[in-house]
Parts: structure tokens; C-alpha cells; sequence
């Protein structure tokens, strides 16, 4: 496992510990950059409109697209430890 690879998985980890719950729009850039890193771009099709929760998540994964993976993951590092 890469370096990279391995500081992923730690911050994964971290983040289900996190001291406090950050707010909706960290959390979304969390799950966007966490899907980004690990599923790359979004194939899914778009959540109905009623499906808020969905479609908040959609469009926040749905911002990154074409971002590397790699990128992805270093963003989400420095996102939970900016959080720590």
C-alpha cells in the first residue's frame, strides 16, 4: 500500500472519531472528496428532487468530476485534519 494510500485510510478512520460533528457543508465535501478518491467521477443518475439529502450529496460529488483520485485523497487528508 502506498504512502498515500495508507494516510487515506488512517484519516478514513479518524473521521468517524472526530471530536466534533462538523457542519452539513463540511460534511458533504467530506462524503463528495471520500467518493471522488475512492469511485472517481460521478456515474450515479441524479437523485429526484424530493430526495434532498440525496441530491445535496449528488451535486457535492458531482462538483469534483475530473478530479484525480490521488488529489481527491490529499484533500480529504488535510480536510480531517484540519478537523482534529
Amino acid at each position: 500500500m502506498s504512502e498515500l494510500n495508507a494516510a487515506f485510510e488512517a484519516a478514513v478512520a479518524h473521521s468517524k472519531n472526530l471530536s466534533e460533528r462538523p457542519d452539513n457543508a463540511t460534511l458533504l465535501r467530506i462524503y463528495a472528496l471520500f467518493k471522488q478518491a475512492t469511485q472517481g467521477d460521478n456515474e450515479e443518475k441524479k437523485p429526484s428532487f424530493s430526495d434532498m439529502v440525496g441530491r445535496a450529496k449528488w451535486d457535492a460529488w458531482e462538483k469534483l468530476k475530473g478530479t484525480d483520485s490521488d488529489e481527491a485523497r490529499e484533500q480529504y487528508i488535510e480536510l480531517i485534519e484540519s478537523l482534529s
